[in-house]
């Protein structure tokens, strides 16, 4: 295409007050994924740890017991029992002893393997690597994870040693820098001057295509297909989870724009932005994302989210409030029988990803999403009444192309998470020999 037809589309497409998104310019993408590897990875992080080991010497109630191949899900996993045989258990790895008690510090390891956070998570090596093509190498999207400000050290994903970056909130705002124009359920109303703007532009460019040759005018047509996707968002609101990246959408019914940081309004923008997170992939503009719910010591009140078991009215009960819920597992005491709840309801949300995953077909072939991804679920400590670093909570799922073989649980008593991380990163295509600090290789028997 010459430098001029192009030049005419997106003048007349400013014209319209709809830039072509980057993604839709771009040509046909190209799979970085070989046989055996992961095409995508995404890290789903909650705050404020598990029911762990209580002090009294009462088991866990988050993780599972049994052998590789016979085992049970705990009680706080049971939400992943219909997905049991796309993830795999992992039990007994430890962050290491530097700063272990803290929340903060749980934080800056999480995602880095490095004590103080003094060195790049694996999402953000990852970007510079098997994401280095996408139009986004990076996608992190936050549910109240930067409220009030926060200090760096509430945030997970480190560009660079001891720096961190504050996710995006909004799913509305991720939405358009991701595809360029609105196009969420509950919003947006037709705009008769942009559509007949539009309009015109399209008979501008059909008329162009008339004189030009066969394969000017095949190049054209690609652009074309672009000018009818912004057609079809102005023919009216778009919504649910079934956004295609024809005709992208997510739903952002359930709240308002000053309601980013209300409470009872958490469940719809974390489902939005999960939503958001699989369109985004199956769209190809990224390979590499981080869902953070919230912050560590979350101040989240989730006694509010109506319709779930966790609703009481008139009663608030914060996250890290509830995680300190003393010595012992006392069903009995409000705290507790709160935290129980509230762990396994995010579970529900990470079930929830993985279900979106595994009912779109891969783009690019080969099964389903979840097929051809590996998902990580993290906190940052292990216990939230206790904040230790050992046997910490990480659930992996998906099947990476074939790398990972997941319906399984593996213990690796007092192995240091890093290598957990490095197995991702060699899940993705790498060949890394180590990732961040006391790492001694990837996890034995987790990638075939």
């Amino acid at each position: 295409m010459s430098f001029t037809t192009r030049r005419q589309i997106l003048r007349a497409t400013a014209a319209a007050g709809l830039a072509l998104p980057l993604w839709a310019l771009r040509g046909p993408r190209t799979s970085r994924a070989a046989s055996g590897t992961a095409r995508r990875a995404i890290f789903f992080y909650f705050p404020d740890g598990v029911v762990g080991p209580s002090q009294d010497g009462e088991p866990s109630q988050w993780h599972c017991t049994g052998s590789e191949n016979s085992f049970a899900l705990s009680s706080l996993l049971a939400p992943l029992g219909a997905l049991k045989d796309e993830c795999l258990f992992v039990n007994g790895l430890t962050m290491g002893a530097a700063d272990s008690g803290s929340h903060p510090g749980g934080a800056k390891k999480l995602l880095t393997a490095v004590d103080g956070g003094n060195g790049t998570s694996l999402d953000q090596a990852l970007a510079q690597t098997a994401g280095k093509d996408a139009p986004f190498r990076h996608l992190y999207l936050g549910a109240m994870a930067a409220q009030n400000s926060p200090s760096g050290d509430k945030f997970i994903s480190y560009p660079s040693p001891g720096q961190t970056q504050a996710p995006e909130d909004d799913p509305r705002a991720a939405f358009t820098a991701l595809f360029g124009a609105p196009g969420m359920g509950g919003g947006g109303m037709v705009d008769p001057a942009k559509q007949r703007v539009l309009a015109a532009a399209m008979a501008d460019v059909e008329s162009l295509r008339a004189s030009l040759g066969e394969v000017e005018r095949a190049k054209l047509d690609l652009h074309l297909e672009s000018l009818h996707e912004l057609e079809k968002r102005l023919q009216g609101p778009m919504g649910g989870v079934g956004g295609s990246c024809d005709a992208p959408a997510i739903d952002s019914s359930g709240f308002g724009d000053g309601q980013l940081y209300d409470s009872s309004r958490f469940p719809a923008i974390l489902r939005a932005q999960t939503d958001l997170m699989v369109l985004a992939m199956a769209c190809g503009l990224t390979r590499v994302g981080v869902i953070q719910g919230s912050q560590h010591t979350s101040e989240l009140v989730m006694s509010r989210f109506e319709g779930t078991e966790m609703f009481t009215p008139d009663f608030d009960m914060r996250s890290h409030q509830a995680s300190h819920y003393g010595p012992n597992h006392d069903p009995n005491k409000p705290e507790f029988a709160a935290y129980v709840k509230q762990r396994r309801w995010w579970v529900e949300q990470f079930a929830y990803l993985l279900q979106q995953l595994k009912d779109r077909p891969d783009p690019e072939g080969d099964g389903s999403m979840l097929d051809t991804s590996i998902v990580l679920l993290c906190s940052e400590v292990c216990d939230g009444n206790t904040h230790l670093h050992d046997n910490m909570p990480f659930v992996l799922a998906g099947r990476a192309g074939g790398a990972l073989s997941p319906g399984r649980l593996l213990s690796f008593e007092g192995r240091r998470h890093a290598d957990l991380l490095l197995t991702i990163a060699h899940a993705m295509g790498e060949t890394w020999t180590s990732f961040g600090e006391q790492s001694s290789g990837p996890l034995p028997g987790v990638l075939a």
